[in-house]
């Protein structure tokens, strides 16, 4: 999740995803609309159905959702798959479901290991709206989610820990778990982070799980997300996203973790006589 754009959710998102495929089998589900995500480009590419070969009215099976998935290939040479809206550019919207529950017993169905979400919703304000109508909300409905460990991104700009520090604010205004939420900092340069970063990293670090600084890649920006040659502290770092994810999740419930439970399957209302 992140606070706002341009935080660098979907690059820690594939690098997340290639690191829990080391573990088991892994897939990454993309809930932004098709364009305005790098995902779908990959799923059409392949011939995958992706989401749109899934009836939204109709019982799903395993192999029907494990089909309808493109797969993706980590620079650790593991692979995972990603389950996205790969259909033509001017193909009408696709209507994704909001409530997280909906892709958790997607995921449920496709029977993976490690789900990784990259969501699109902006945290802090999805909190305040939620508060503000009585309502559940997005992130709380990820963080009550079995097993999940919510990772927040931002830039390492002073802007982007500013917002970065709004959305820690919000949600412990709103008593969810930051014991188990994974800061990531994403640098948009080379060098050393500014000083402004350097103290918010340090105060979120006491407040959190982990904090875990990815840095600028060239070969990240010149030729996106699938790319073989990541910097070695790149793929380090990506190595210490997925590390204290990881322990995260097991500090929370224990290791191993218990099975996660099976989602009850969602009946239609009856009418009201």
């Amino acid at each position: 999740m992140a606070a706002t754009g341009g935080s660098g959710r979907t690059t820690t998102a594939g690098l997340l995803a290639a690191g829990l495929a080391a573990s088991g089998p892994a897939v990454l589900l993309d809930l932004a609309p098709r364009l305005s995500s790098p995902w779908p480009a990959q799923i059409a590419e392949q011939g995958a159905g992706g989401l749109a070969a899934l009836p939204p009215d109709q019982p799903l099976t395993r192999s029907a959702v494990q089909q309808a998935c493109g797969v993706s290939t980590g620079a650790n040479g593991v692979s995972w798959q990603v389950l996205s809206d790969g259909r033509d550019w001017h193909a009408p919207p696709l209507v994704l479901p909001e409530p997280p529950a909906a892709w958790y017993q997607l995921a449920a169905i496709g029977g993976w290991q490690a789900v990784v979400a990259d969501t699109v919703h902006p945290l802090a304000h999805d909190l305040l709206a939620a508060r503000c109508a009585g309502e559940l909300g997005h992130t709380r409905g990820w963080y009550e989610l079995p097993y999940a460990v919510p990772v927040l991104c931002a830039a390492a700009t002073a802007d982007g820990i500013k917002a970065l520090q709004q959305a820690v604010m919000a949600l412990h205004a709103e008593g969810l778990p930051l014991n188990r939420t994974v800061i990531v900092l994403v640098a948009t340069g080379d060098g050393r982070p500014p000083a402004a970063v350097r103290a918010g990293a340090t105060m979120l670090s006491a407040r959190t799980a982990a904090v875990v600084h990815l840095p600028y890649d060239p070969h990240i920006r010149a030729h996106g997300l699938r790319v073989a040659r990541l910097r070695s502290r790149t793929r380090q770092a990506a190595g210490q996203l997925t590390g204290a994810v990881l322990a995260a999740a097991h500090t929370a419930w224990g290791q191993p973790l218990p099975d996660a439970p099976q989602p009850a399957p969602i009946t239609p209302a009856l009418p009201a006589r």
